[in-house]
């Protein structure tokens, strides 16, 4: 005779069900809201936020497999409630929905497939070029294992705080600023499990003064995991940025994160392609250190536009040592302002702010 099943068995079944895009199971991502095992039968009820039918149809059929091979197993009842993701106005082309962040007109992410691509690099510029035309902008550092904005933007301040507790993010160049950066010390490590995780970005979102802001730069982790999944189901995302290389290696990973965002609905803004080629300053001749032209092919292959080819310079890498990003110059002077500043006007425009 076989044993009663535990909604812990249950649970732990489902912990192989991962969501559509990511590398994380629906367990670990809370999606479970409630298993009831009575006797061989089963009832689990399961809770998320999509306008893409094929999501609740794979994470049925994935549940189905897993439960279905559990010893002495009888009826399975899969219960979905599925909601309409909150969405800003911007986002909707309208103006008569809530903003997911009070104050806050616009959001927009910038990620990649992989680290190592230079998604902090474009995300800090980009926001600072958006400074320069003139928008209230602010900048979220959510890569809190790898936090480089407070680095970029040579501060060592702490966050103050408000008689309610809210965070007063850090100022620099004009931008409001927040990061796990600003909180640690420069050898201290985060070493925090994925729910902690979770927690921490939803207070960077949400418990921080922004202010009236014009547009908030998100500065997500590489690759596809909770916290993106966290960003995507608490803020009212109007598009992301996809920073990749040109070299193969990098595209592969730039596709699973366009496919990412297109599972949750996520509008994909571009591609920027980084490192495009170095210019030899001897004779002005371009070099294609890591393959050519690959972010154009990969913007043409998915329907999205390519919004720069950002070249390899050692003045960027100079700069944001220094704290003072390269899109602070003028760009009638400067050609990498000028990629910048190009791309944020893309940017602009693509969000209507």
């Amino acid at each position: 005779m076989a044993r009663e099943l535990t909604e812990a068995q249950v649970r732990e079944a489902l912990k192989g069900v991962r969501y559509p895009g990511f590398s994380r199971d629906i367990v670990s991502f809370g999606l479970v809201k409630e298993v009831a095992v009575e006797g061989r039968d089963l009832r689990v009820r399961i809770s998320l936020a999509t306008r893409d039918p094929q999501v609740p149809q794979q994470l049925y059929r994935d549940c189905r497999e897993v439960l279905d091979e559990l010893e002495g197993v009888g009826k399975v009842d899969l219960d979905f409630d599925i909601r309409e993701p909150e969405q800003s106005g911007a986002a909707s082309g309208g103006a008569a929905l809530q903003m997911a962040i009070p104050g806050v007109r616009s959001v927009v992410a910038v990620a990649s497939g992989k680290g190592g691509v230079g998604k902090s690099t474009v995300a800090v510029n980009l926001a600072v070029a958006l400074r320069q035309e003139g928008l209230r902008v602010g900048l979220c550092d959510c890569d809190l294992y790898g936090p480089s904005v407070a680095h970029m933007f040579g501060s060592r301040e702490r966050p103050g705080a408000t008689e309610d507790n809210r965070i007063i993010p850090i100022v620099r160049h004009g931008l409001r600023l927040i990061s796990m950066g600003f909180l640690l010390e420069d050898r201290s490590p985060v070493i925090v499990r994925g729910p902690l995780a979770t927690r921490y970005t939803q207070q960077f979102l949400r418990q921080v003064e922004w202010g009236d802001l014009d547009m908030l730069v998100l500065d997500l982790p590489p690759g596809t995991g909770d916290i993106q999944l966290t960003i995507v189901q608490t803020v009212a995302l109007d598009g992301v940025v996809i920073v990749t290389t040109p070299q193969e290696v990098a595209l592969i990973d730039a596709r699973k994160a366009v496919s990412m965002f297109e599972k949750v609905n996520v509008r994909v803004l571009g591609i920027v392609e980084n490192m495009s080629y170095f210019e030899c300053p001897s004779d002005g001749k371009q070099y294609y250190l890591f393959g050519e032209k690959g972010g154009a092919r990969e913007a043409e292959r998915l329907g999205v536009p390519l919004l720069g080819e950002v070249p390899l310079e050692m003045e960027t890498r100079e700069r944001s040592d220094a704290g003072e990003p390269v899109a602070l110059d003028d760009p009638q002077r400067s050609k990498m302002s000028a990629v910048f500043r190009n791309i944020a006007l893309q940017v602009r425009s693509a969000v209507g702010v």
